[in-house]
Order: structure tokens, then C-alpha cells, then sequence
């Protein structure tokens, strides 16, 4: 975890390093934030986790920030507006290594206690893989914005494609599918993976989507008369297919599904409806 985590900083580090004055002002996907602004966010939330001081900056009401969650990330960007692109890089030049050197400590491990980014203690094993698939998920908006994309078969990149796959039957369950419909998302590549769900009813008549490759029975409810199991009638059968660059860029919410390059085998309005619930960002 630690060579994914710093791969993916240090990749946002030397985008950084590489950027022309201007270049700091383009505008990214990541509503409201310039190359600048994702810059400062990775820098902002490094740093305390380096063991500097939180960032205490006011934050207007900007109309991308939806939740407390946002206007908490918006501190460290609002703090860094009034420096200079190259004096962010320099501050993340400055924390990344404390960050890495602290990390590779031979007596940690995954129980060890790491901050939450909120506030409060985690431990390394939960908090770390958050840093890394956010710390990713902006360095492709960096990329996305300075036309240099790369990266997208890391250690990091199968840290964000296995994050979206794990949301997708709680996602799926949101959709509105009926029940007995099944969806198969693959990951075509660089990352190669796959997940499928089918939709079932509990027994309180919510609908659930349930993993179709962990092996286990998939039912909607047992008879309390009989006993016998209430199989779910054969439904739908859906798979969407999508690059890792696709996959992950609907995944942090960046593209609506109607921009995304996707392939359908199935049904057209089930994968879209799919798509359209799958991001896991805030």
C-alpha cells in the first residue's frame, strides 16, 4: 500500500513540477478546482498527517460545495489561493517525503493507528487506502486538465477500480432495478477485473443486490410455511464493459454516464440507470 500510495503522490508532485504559470489556472473536472486548487488539496491534507497544523481558512458558500464533508476539503484549497502554483508544489515537495519515511516505519502495521481525515484516529489498514484512491482519483484530474494522461495501470488505479466494484451492490441496490435483473460491469483494461449483481427483495420488500461471484446461494426469502426457498424469477441479464480510464472517471462522479464510452451487452436503459449511481466520490 505504501508504494501505491507513493507512486500516485509523487506522480501528483512531478505533475506539479512541470506546469507553466498558466497551466495552474486550467479548470479540471473536479467541480470548482483549478490545476492549482487539486494541487493544494493533496498538499492541504498531507501536511497535518505529516504532523503540521490544520488548516482554519473561511469558506465562502462556493455552489460546488454540497455537504460539511466538502467545506472541510475546501480549507486547504482556500488557504493556498493567495500563493503561487510553485510554492503548493513546493509544500507537497517538502511533506511527501516525512509522509513516505513515516509510512515505510518496519514497526507499523495495518492496526497501527493513522489520523482520520476528519478528525479522530483510524488505523493504517483503513485510512491508507482512502489517501491513496483520493490522492489518485486527483492526479487524473490533473491529468485530465494538462492533456497528459498516464498511470492507469498502477497499484493506485487497482485501488480505485476495486473501491468502485466493491460499492457496486450497494449502488446497484439504488437503481431501481427490477428483481432477478442481472448486471456484470468489466474492467477492460489496463486494470482487468469484474463484479456482478443480481437483484433480489428482502423480506421487509426492499430490494438488494447481491454479488454473483461470492459463491453463495442467491434467494430472495424462505416459505415460513414450507420452508422452501423463494427463488427469484430468471430476469435480465446485462454486462457493461468500460476502460479503467472509464470506469474510474464514472466512478469519481467526473463524467456523467451520458458523455462515457461504454459497451452494452444486454439492456441499454439498465446499464445507464447502472452507471448513473455508480460513483463513490462525496
Amino acid at each position: 500500500m505504501v508504494t501505491a500510495y507513493a507512486g500516485t503522490t509523487q506522480a501528483v508532485l512531478e505533475l506539479g513540477m512541470t506546469c507553466r504559470p498558466d497551466d495552474f489556472d486550467l479548470p479540471t473536472q473536479c467541480p470548482g478546482w483549478t490545476v492549482k486548487d487539486q494541487i493544494s488539496h493533496v498538499a492541504g491534507v498531507e501536511a497535518p498527517l505529516a504532523g503540521g497544523p490544520e488548516d482554519d481558512a473561511d469558506v465562502p458558500d462556493h455552489p460546488w460545495i454540497r455537504h460539511d464533508t466538502g467545506r472541510f476539503m475546501e480549507r486547504a484549497v482556500q488557504t493556498r489561493r493567495p500563493r503561487t502554483g510553485h510554492e503548493v508544489v513546493q509544500e507537497l515537495a517538502h511533506v511527501l517525503p516525512r509522509r513516505v519515511r513515516a509510512l515505510r516505519d518496519p514497526e507499523l502495521t495495518l492496526d497501527s493507528p493513522m489520523p482520520a481525515l476528519v478528525g479522530g484516529t483510524g488505523t493504517i489498514g483503513a485510512q491508507l487506502p482512502r489517501r491513496i484512491i483520493d490522492i489518485w482519483c486527483h492526479e487524473q484530474d490533473l491529468r485530465e486538465a494538462l492533456d497528459r494522461p498516464g498511470n492507469l495501470d498502477s497499484a493506485a488505479a487497482a485501488a480505485f477500480v476495486t473501491a468502485v466494484l466493491n460499492a457496486f451492490p450497494r449502488r446497484a441496490a439504488r437503481a431501481g432495478l427490477e428483481p432477478g435483473t442481472s448486471v456484470i460491469i468489466e474492467c477492460t483494461g489496463p486494470v482487468l477485473a469484474r463484479e456482478g449483481v443480481r437483484i433480489t427483495r428482502t423480506s421487509d420488500g426492499s430490494l438488494q443486490a447481491e454479488a454473483l461471484f461470492s459463491g453463495q446461494a442467491h434467494v430472495d426469502e424462505t416459505d415460513d410455511s414450507t420452508g422452501e426457498i423463494i427463488v427469484v424469477p430468471p430476469g435480465s441479464m446485462t454486462t457493461i464493459r468500460l476502460t479503467t480510464e472509464a470506469l474510474t472517471r464514472r466512478g469519481a462522479g467526473r463524467v456523467p454516464t451520458a458523455d462515457l464510452r461504454y459497451a452494452v451487452e444486454g439492456d441499454e436503459d439498465i446499464a445507464a440507470r447502472v452507471l448513473d449511481v455508480l460513483a463513490i466520490t462525496p
